[in-house]
């Protein structure tokens, strides 16, 4: 399977673990390369296995999943980190999806519905229910208020734009006849210019300040 895509599973029930493990892997497109019972052994083992994907618990002993999440970004780590959660409240979520998390789903989610929600993940897009995208844009601080976004170029607002859309990179170059390498160019600068932290923000504050593709 090496065009799969690599998924780890971060939680600290092994039941669960069991049950995520047992139906990912008779998806044809979908490797599940390793576990981890806790945030600091999900952070050494994504460092080691290098996964596309991270199915990770947000309340798990020792280091929790906002904290791992803090911790990848300290890393750089490029794996796309989908919550899996049993909470619904806004305040569990949220924090996550701040941290650079690319999307939740809950562990009662249909088997399919996940394996689409890793296929998303992956491809670039942010998966946000509109309760929790409005509690986003509701907490955000005005640090980077609409003025900045005379800074940006007409381009960089246009891959603002489909960033928001919630387009990957490959859709976004498709879209305007750019290379991926161009478009990451540009998703960096943007969020430079915008003070933000990632695509989550940056699609956030399109949304806030009415850029759309």
């Amino acid at each position: 399977m090496a065009d799969a895509i690599k998924v780890l599973l971060v939680d600290d029930h092994q039941v669960v673990r069991r049950g995520l493990r047992t139906f990912l892997e008779v998806q044809d497109d979908i490797e599940v390369v390793g576990e981890a019972a806790d945030g600091a052994e999900g952070v050494d083992r994504a460092e080691e296995l290098r996964p596309d994907v991270i199915l990770m618990d947000v309340k798990m002993p020792g280091m929790d999943g906002v904290d791992a999440l803090r911790r990848l970004r300290e890393l750089d780590n490029p794996a796309r980190v989908l919550v899996v959660t049993s909470f619904t409240e806004q305040r569990t979520v949220v924090p996550a999806l701040r941290a650079g998390a690319a999307g939740y789903v809950y562990k009662d989610v249909d088997p399919d519905a996940l394996a689409g929600a890793i296929r998303s993940v992956h491809a670039g897009h942010i998966l946000l229910q509109p309760e929790v995208a409005g509690a986003l844009l509701s907490q955000e601080e005005a640090n980077s208020g609409p003025g900045r976004a005379g800074s940006l170029t007409e381009r960089e607002r246009e891959v603002l734009g489909l960033i928001a859309d919630g387009r990957s990179n490959r859709e976004i170059a498709r879209a305007l006849v750019l290379s991926e390498k161009t478009v990451k160019t540009h998703v960096s600068n943007i969020l430079m210019k915008l003070d933000l932290a990632d695509r989550t923000q940056a699609a956030l504050w399109a949304v806030r300040h009415g850029v759309t593709g």
